[in-house]
Order: structure tokens, then sequence, then C-alpha cells
């Protein structure tokens, strides 16, 4: 019987588990998967739970929930990949495979910054993030107290869990702190090493003018180089100085450690992947989704369910002795929550920026592309059963793993 083999049982893991055991479950494959971890993080959920939102126990279940009964899960640390031999080393064992699919997504590294090497999640600390379970419970604590001084929200460094997550925390932080009565005690300061507050000009733009509606200050171009968390102040690579009163970062995020020790990696433990074809650059038969790759998109469970679409087919195209199609185009779609039972959708890829129209839908939606709305913010609070109970179990769903230009529309162009 021939193998496949999936490292991670996060979302891209998990849905490949589920797409390649429908697509397999009649020819002699068998599939397993290979975890450290029982638990399963709806990590879209982690954003929630500082304002009190979601709890813990709303974000978290049991990874076997979720995986096809005929796949088998397996409880292992990977420490090496020998891409010449197709076999994967565990801390508990030897694993063969004739597919193997990277899926074990990216961690925060908060000891890659001078001042925050002996960093952890602690209510009292004024730094935190919220891009592990622990940190965002530890963040709710911190926010549920603070009633006056200076936000900021950092980029460390890119790349990072979804880029328009930052945007969502201190628009939720200012709607947060006006319904409890302290916004005009409070500055919330966003400080990024990009050139504006997003990557894409046309968001850029629509996100910009909300921040100045909302009196949140954007400082862009700045290089991290310390955490003084005893002086409270962050400090750049040209010596700029931004004070904190509470910090809010996302922290430098690294990939596996095994990945670079197999040499599969680009040197931050992101496995090299082809932008099109998914497929690693460095070894045969290995396919890489999700937060694991380098591929210049997001690193959002969007793009981790559109890659997985097009990473089973060209696992099953291989078996069928065709090319992989080179396909992928770096689609994401991201919901941005503005606060006040509001949000935005953004829907983009490699090429093309966000540009305004209706979604899943050309021209009926019933989401509004860039534009702010009450039923975006609904379609968010909704993805978490969408997630659950279809996306992790492999269901189709009417999202094309492309994007589609239909019903899109370029702006118009103002001229003197």
């Amino acid at each position: 019987m021939k193998k496949i083999l999936i490292l991670g049982s996060g979302a891209g893991g998990t849905m490949m588990a589920a797409k390649l055991h429908k697509e397999l479950n009649d020819r002699e494959w068998s599939i397993t998967i290979l975890d450290n971890d029982e638990m399963h993080h709806y990590q879209p959920g982690w954003l929630f739970i500082p304002f009190g939102i979601y709890t813990a126990a709303d974000c978290m279940k049991p990874k076997r929930d979720f995986i096809p009964k005929g796949v088998n899960f397996v409880l292992d640390e990977v420490v090496h990949v020998d891409a010449d031999k197709k076999t994967v080393q565990g801390k508990n064992g030897q694993y063969n495979y004739d597919y193997l699919v990277i899926a074990t997504g990216c961690h925060i590294a908060p000891e890659e910054v001078e001042g925050l090497e002996e960093w952890k999640p602690d209510p009292i600390s004024n730094v935190h993030t919220f891009f592990t379970m622990e940190s965002a419970v530890a963040l709710y604590k911190k926010m549920k107290h603070f009633n006056s001084g200076r936000l900021i929200f950092n980029i460390a460094e890119m790349p990072h869990k979804c880029p328009v997550v930052p945007m969502e925390f201190i628009f939720m932080a200012d709607w947060f702190f006006s319904v409890n009565g302290v916004r005009d005690n409070i500055e919330i300061e966003f400080v990024t090493p990009n050139t504006g507050i997003f990557t894409k000009p046309i968001a850029t733009k629509v996100l910009s003018v909300a921040a100045e509606e909302k009196q949140i200050m954007v400082t862009p171009n700045f290089d991290l180089a310390e955490v003084n968390q005893e002086a409270g102040y962050l400090e750049s690579a040209q010596g700029q100085k931004v004070d904190f009163d509470l910090l809010v970062s996302t922290m430098p995020n690294l990939g596996a450690d095994y990945v670079e020790e197999s040499g599969l990696g680009d040197g931050m433990g992101y496995v090299l992947t082809d932008n099109h074809t998914l497929r690693a650059e460095k070894g045969d038969n290995i396919y890489v989704v999700g937060d694991a790759t380098n591929v210049p998109t997001s690193k959002a469970g969007s793009v981790a369910h559109y890659e997985a679409e097009i990473a089973v087919e060209n696992i099953l195209r291989e078996i069928d002795n065709l090319e992989p199609k080179s396909s992928f185009d770096g689609h994401s779609t991201c919901f941005i929550v503005s606060g006040y039972d509001k949000a935005y959708l953004f829907d983009f890829n490699y090429k093309t920026e966000p540009l305004p129209g209706k979604y899943p839908f050309p021209g009926l939606g019933p989401f509004e592309l860039v534009g702010e709305s009450n039923i975006n913010y609904w379609g968010k609070m909704m993805f978490k059963w969408v997630y659950w109970n279809l996306l992790l179990t492999g269901e189709d769903l009417p999202l094309e793993p492309q994007m589609n230009m239909a019903g899109k529309n370029w702006p118009k162009v103002e001229t003197e």
C-alpha cells in the first residue's frame, strides 16, 4: 500500500486529509497525519478573546474529532525530513511516505527581539500578543483593566499570521474602549515596518481613512530593533523611539525548526515552495500548504483552504502520471472587523489588489468587497461555524481557489 504522510493537523493539514481521503478512498493508499498536539485551535478566534467576545473554550476542540475515519492520527513531533529517502523522523519513530504534505505552520519567536528574550504571557506585563491561546487569555485580563495611557500595536516584522489582523485589533480596541467609557483617556497607535497601514494601495487608502476617523495614529517604516519593557518604549533600527503603556505585538514569526535542519527552508523555517504548484522546491513528491509555505501571500485560513484545493488536485494528477498545474494565484479572502458590528472584506491575489464588488456571488453578494457593512461582520462571525463544520471536514464550498474577477470594479481614477 502506498502512503501519504501529512505533517501537522491545523487547518491546512486537516483539510488536506479530508479531501485526499474522499478522493483516494477506493484506491490503495493510506493517509497518516503526524502531529504533536491533541487540540485543534480556531486561530481566527484568538483575536476576539482579548475583547471578551470568545473564550478559550470557544476556540479549541480535539483534533481527532475532525480526522476522517480511515485516516491514521499519530501523536509525534517531527525532527527531520529526508527528502531523498522519503522518510520522516519523529521523536517516537520513523515514517515512510510516497507523498509528503508539510502543514506544520509557524510560531511566534519573541526571543528574536532584543528585550523580549525572556518574554512570557503574563497579565501583569506591559507587553502582550494574542497569537497563542495563552497570550490571548493573558491580554484579555490586561485589557479589562486598562483605563488610560498609550496602547501601541506593533508589527515586529514580516511575514506574520494574517496581515489584516493588526488593523482588526486596533479598530476593535477603539470600539472596546469606547463602549467601556475610557476611549478619551487612551491613545492608540499602529507602528509598522510597512510604508502604510496595509500593503495594497486601494486597501491602504480605505483603512487609512478609517484609522483617521477613529483617531488612531499610524507610524510607518518602523523597523523594530529593541523593546524596552522596563522603560516602556520601542526603538527602531534607525533610533526612532515610540513610548507605550501597553504594547501588543505580532512578535516575529518563524516556521518549524526541522524545516531548516532538513534543508527545505528559506532561512526562517518556511518551506521553499513553488508559488503556483505548491510543490516544495527541494525534494520530490512534497507539497506545502498553510503557514508553512514561503509563498508571498497571506498566512490566513482562507489561503490554507485555497491551497489545499490546489495541492490535492496536483497530488492526484501526479498519482495519475500527469504534471501538476501551476494554478495557485495567491488568492486570499479576509474579513476585517472594524467595530460596532461592522467589517470590511478584501479579496486579492499575487497580482490584483482588493477591488470593490460583491462576494462570493458576483453582482449578488451578499458580502460587500472593500466597503464596510454589518453583513460583512456577521459573515466573519458565522465563519467559526463554517470552519468547524464545513472547512475542516473538506466539504465543497462556493469559493473558487483562484480569484474570480467577475463582478469586481476597478475604482475610477480622479483627474484634475
